[in-house]
C-alpha cells in the first residue's frame, strides 16, 4: 500500500508550484504584492475550511482584507474582531465590509444542540446560543435539520450585522465616505453567495442603485448585480 503523502509536505510543494505559475503569468505580482495593500472589501467569515473568501469571491492576493472565526460571531467585546475592523475601515479603508455566515455550520449546530460542545468553544458560542434563544419558536417550528441550521446561521448574520452598525469606527466611515455593509450567506452546496439583505443596502446587492459594483483583482474583476456575482477577465 502506497503511503500518503504528508499534507504539510504536500502544501509547501504546492505552494512553490503555485509561486512560479504566479511568478511566471506576471513576473512583477510579487513585487508589487510586498509594496503595499490597498483592498477594497473587508470580509468577516467563519474558519470552516470550507469557505476562503478570496477563493469563493474569485480575487486575488491582496484584493480582500479578512478575519475569521468559529460561527462568524461579531461580539463589541472581542478585541481581535474590533481591531480588525479598525484597522481595515479607518487605515486601510475599505469601501465594503462583508459578513458572511454559511450552510452546513458546525457552530450553528452547536447552538442548536442541548449538550455542551466543551472548553473555551462553550463560551465563544454563548451570543450564537442568544440567538437561538431569542429566535426559538421559529427555529423551534423548522423540523429540517439543515434548513435549522442555515436559519440559525441568517440570524447569527442579522445579529453580527447589527453590531457592526453599532461599531463607531463603522459609523464614521459611512457618514464621511460611504462604507457599505452587507450580511451575506455562503451556500457549500452551489458555491454562491446570496445576500441576506442586511446592512447598509438593505437587499438590493452590493450597489443597491441597479447599477453595477466593480471590484478590481490583479487578473479578474468582480461585479456585484443584485447581491450576485460574475467575473470577468481584466484586459
Amino acid at each position: 500500500m502506497a503511503q500518503q503523502q504528508d499534507p504539510f509536505l504536500y502544501a509547501l510543494s504546492s505552494n512553490n508550484a503555485w509561486a512560479g505559475y504566479k511568478a511566471h503569468q506576471n513576473p512583477a505580482f510579487f513585487s508589487k504584492l510586498a509594496s503595499g495593500q490597498s483592498p477594497q472589501i473587508l470580509w468577516l467569515g467563519c474558519s470552516d475550511s470550507r469557505c476562503p473568501e478570496t477563493t469563493i469571491l474569485g480575487l486575488q492576493p491582496g484584493d480582500v482584507f479578512v478575519h475569521r472565526n468559529i460561527a462568524n460571531i461579531i461580539s463589541p467585546t472581542d478585541i481581535n474582531t474590533s481591531a480588525v475592523i479598525e484597522y481595515a475601515v479607518a487605515l486601510l479603508k475599505v469601501k465594503h465590509v462583508v459578513l458572511c455566515g454559511h450552510t452546513a455550520c458546525g457552530g450553528a449546530a452547536a447552538a442548536l444542540s442541548d449538550s455542551r460542545v466543551g472548553g473555551v468553544l462553550d463560551t465563544w458560542l454563548t451570543p450564537l446560543k442568544a440567538v437561538r434563544q431569542e429566535h426559538a419558536e421559529e427555529l423551534d417550528a423548522i423540523k429540517d435539520d439543515a434548513a435549522r441550521a442555515m436559519r440559525i446561521a441568517e440570524f447569527n448574520v442579522e445579529a453580527g450585522v447589527k453590531v457592526l452598525l453599532a461599531n463607531f469606527t463603522v459609523q464614521e466611515a459611512i457618514r464621511d465616505r460611504g462604507l457599505e455593509v452587507h450580511g451575506c450567506l455562503f451556500d457549500i452546496a452551489s458555491g454562491r453567495i446570496r445576500d441576506l439583505g442586511y446592512g447598509t443596502k438593505g437587499g438590493r446587492g452590493f450597489s443597491g442603485d441597479g447599477s453595477d459594483d466593480v471590484v478590481r483583482g490583479k487578473y479578474a474583476q468582480l461585479v456585484f448585480r443584485g447581491g450576485n456575482a460574475s467575473m470577468a477577465a481584466l484586459q
